[in-house]
């Protein structure tokens, strides 16, 4: 089992920036890849950005050129750096670590005011 504890959500105007943080429990964590998803009300949970262990990143269209993601395995973190926010990023933004299984974190709320 892995323990993913998400953090850094909050409230922000529209145009601004939060990071997002996620822990994970394991000695492995270099060897998953890890993504943040979210999921807005009525809508279906959808990935936001995801990095391998090698460090490969890939980014939904909606979020290019305005989230990063990034890892430090010596502190087994990831994290979503979110800039120029839109009241449309608005969601529960979810840690995920998957390897030969997925485990979920218990999500961080992002709201984004115009």
């Amino acid at each position: 089992q892995v323990q993913l504890v998400e953090s850094g959500g909050g409230l922000v105007q529209s145009g601004g920036s939060l990071r997002l943080s996620c822990i994970a429990s394991t000695s492995s964590f270099s060897i998953y890849t890890m993504g943040w998803y979210r999921q807005a009300p009525g809508k279906q949970r959808e990935l936001v950005a995801a990095i391998t262990s090698g460090g490969s990143t890939n980014y939904a269209d909606s979020v290019k050129g305005r989230f990063t993601i990034s890892r430090d395995n010596d502190k087994n973190t990831v994290y979503l750096q979110m800039n120029s926010l839109k009241p449309e990023d608005t969601a529960v933004y979810f840690c995920n670590a998957r390897s030969i299984l997925a485990f979920w974190g218990q999500g961080t709320q992002v709201t984004v005011s115009s």
